[in-house]
């Protein structure tokens, strides 16, 4: 493969350059939330959460940054968990393009999966349109998590375009001198591309585009895909985005009876900056799930739906914000309904 050479040429040349003194920073945000619902148990309101990133830099004589990072999740239990890694290998130049779009980046780790960074890109003031927990939704970026090895570099009239492979799909980050055995299944890629179109003259006006697709079902005819396109514009103190979403989860049998449900999802979001500090939104989702296992009937026809509004209110590092949101059909059962409200405080450092 073209990336795989890549890699092992750029090894050889990292052997023959020495590396400057390096860097490390240490970053991460932390918020608490008071959670509540109006269709079921709310329990203990109060939440939170923490996040911590390790980040180390260097750069070689030759101009090539090297980076490394590890960040933390939260576990259930409030411990930290070890969550994402990524060793980079930044500021390649490109010398069929030019200098003037910038450089490439290689980059091997669990990090920076290019669908699921862009899973929801329509503007908010505070939270997804389901971000406060309402709503059962399946979500594209699936590959999210895994270890593979991507490029990122800029390209005249495209724009930023990341690109992922993942030799094999198996929901396990892998230690060097290892492999995954038989653990693994299929392999799987993930790319997206953000034009900038004020080149047809609207400025504000940006393309987000992403496809997946894994080979997670092996011995069956269907693998799973994912697709999105989003557009959003800015004008002055106004944004406005659309996104539609396609997921394919792929046949998990041989049958009628057998077949994975497949969603398809469109989401608007419209949010208004008062001031610099002050902003709100609108946000919708719908979500339709069809081609689900005939035997369950005809509720999984059901359009899922969300509405929320949220506020926002920024001071230096910390933001205040607040969302309503209110879904029907919930899990895509009819007449099922999961209302919820969320008002947070986040602190990043």
């Amino acid at each position: 493969m073209k990336i795989t050479k890549i890699l092992v040429a750029l090894s050889f040349l990292f052997a023959t350059v020495t590396a400057s003194a390096g860097e490390l920073t240490v970053t991460g945000n932390m918020e608490t939330t008071y959670h509540s619902t109006t269709s079921g148990v709310t329990g203990n309101p109060l939440g939170m959460d923490k996040e911590l990133k390790f980040a180390g830099s260097t750069e070689l004589d030759n101009g090539i940054t090297v980076s490394v990072m590890q960040d933390t999740g939260e576990a259930t239990d409030n411990a930290f968990v070890f969550g994402n890694s990524q060793i980079s290998f930044g500021n390649i130049m490109l010398p069929f393009i030019g200098d003037a779009t910038g450089a490439m980046t290689i980059y091997v780790g669990s990090d920076s999966d290019p669908v699921d960074g862009i899973d929801d890109v329509t503007p908010t003031a505070y939270e997804e349109a389901n971000g406060s927990g309402s709503g059962s939704y399946v979500d594209i970026g699936s590959n999210a998590g895994q270890t593979g090895l991507g490029v990122k570099m800029s390209l005249p009239y495209l724009g930023a375009v990341n690109y992922k492979h993942y030799p094999r799909i198996n929901s396990n980050e892998i230690g060097d001198n290892s492999n995954s055995g038989g653990t693994s299944q299929g392999s799987a890629m993930s790319v997206s591309i953000v034009t900038d179109l004020g080149v047809l003259g609207v400025d504000g006006l940006t393309l987000t585009t992403g496809y997946s697709k894994a080979d997670d079902q092996q011995q069956v005819a269907n693998d799973s895909e994912e697709g999105t396109v989003a557009v959003n514009y800015t004008y002055g103190p106004i944004k406005v985005g659309y996104q539609k979403k396609v997921h394919t989860t792929g046949q998990t049998g041989v049958g009628a009876t057998d077949t994975a449900p497949e969603y398809k999802d469109d989401i608007i979001g419209i949010a208004y900056a008062v001031n610099d500090a002050l902003s709100i939104s609108y946000n919708r989702m719908e979500s339709y799930r069809f081609g689900a296992d005939l035997t369950q009937g005809d509720q999984d026809n059901n359009t899922q739906k969300t509405d929320a509004w949220s506020i926002g209110y920024a001071v230096g590092g910390m933001t205040i914000g607040f969302q309503e949101a209110k879904t029907s059909n919930d899990g895509w059962v009819k007449n099922t309904d999961d209302d919820r409200r969320t008002l947070g405080l986040s602190v990043a450092f």
